[in-house]
């Protein structure tokens, strides 16, 4: 995820046919527990140089069928990841699963593009695609370079998630859930039942500082809601696989902290400007990109905060 680009696009090629899985270097994967295969992103900003792969993206196989969890923020590191989950199985990739529209999670999903995969995604992402893509489009073009944004365009995902879905790949069930505005408009999260193991998209970061670009209040109400889930590890949105759910205390505090901040120069009649300046920064020791995200953060949480 990059300042710059907060909401983006779903993609498609432009051009021919991307090259076979077999042609492509294979994105290293580790098998976190029996089916489930996690990536583990940089800590980083969107870049030419690391081709948009700072996202953790992943993959559940079942008895007939395959799951992808994001797809990376790249064409080409959607097609390293196809060809990671075609060095493992030949069984069809039905769905394309996406647990929100930033770019890093998203810019991958030309790679799956062809019959048989079904996009899924929140009810809401098509609309925030739709309003925000194309000029996303255009600033990746000049951050990442017009070899690796040319050949995209915007589709949105055919199957909607309102409420929960259950999906089965084959005595193998995954439950997805739409979450209110939290991180974002459009959060989903996916849970493997068989292994309990929850890809919780950017509901969840350790190591890079949290991102709010849908409402601070919703995203410290939808943590109370998520460590209820049924969950024995969780995969991140960005940082380690981690036990559940013991990995929302960092998140939380930092949220927490940041609110109460904000809310205490609002008290003092303070502008927005200085918690831009001054919210959170206890924390930045904590969290790396601190000085890259806090003061957005700050910037949005005063402006949901100032009208309570």
């Amino acid at each position: 995820m990059t300042r710059r680009a907060l909401i983006p696009a779903v993609l498609v090629m432009l051009n021919a046919s991307p090259a076979s899985p077999a042609q492509q270097q294979a994105l290293p994967v580790s098998e976190i527990v029996p089916g489930v295969f996690v990536h583990a992103g940089q800590t980083s900003q969107m870049t030419r140089d690391n081709e948009g792969a700072i996202a953790n993206v992943g993959f559940i196989i079942g008895d007939s069928a395959v799951a992808v969890i994001d797809t990376g923020g790249s064409v080409r590191e959607g097609l390293q990841l196809l060809a990671a989950i075609r060095a493992r199985t030949d069984k069809p990739i039905r769905y394309v699963i996406n647990t929100h529209g930033h770019p890093d999670h998203v810019f991958g999903n030309a790679a799956f593009v062809r019959d048989g995969t079904e996009f899924v995604g929140h009810n809401n992402l098509p609309r925030a695609l739709a309003t925000r893509g194309p000029f996303y489009i255009d600033a990746f073009r000049r951050i990442m370079g017009a070899d690796l944004i040319e050949p995209v365009r915007i589709i949105p995902p055919k199957l909607l998630v309102d409420g929960t879905l259950e999906l089965d790949l084959g005595s193998r069930g995954i439950v997805l859930r739409a979450w209110p505005t939290a991180h974002s408009d459009n959060d989903l999260t996916v849970l493997d039942k068989q292994t309990k193991t929850l890809f919780a998209g950017d509901l969840v970061f350790l190591t890079h500082i949290p991102v709010v670009d849908g409402s601070i209040r919703g995203f410290l109400s939808v943590i109370r809601e998520l460590e209820a889930l049924p969950a024995q590890r969780v995969v991140p949105g960005h940082g380690a696989v981690s036990e559940w759910p013991t990995a929302l205390a960092d998140e939380r505090r930092y949220l927490q902290t940041l609110a109460l901040d904000v809310r205490a120069l609002v008290a003092r009649g303070k502008p927005i400007a200085v918690a831009a300046e001054t919210a959170a920064t206890s924390e930045r020791s904590r969290w790396e990109l601190f000085d890259d995200f806090n003061a957005r953060n700050a910037t949005a949480a005063f402006s949901e905060i100032e009208w309570e």
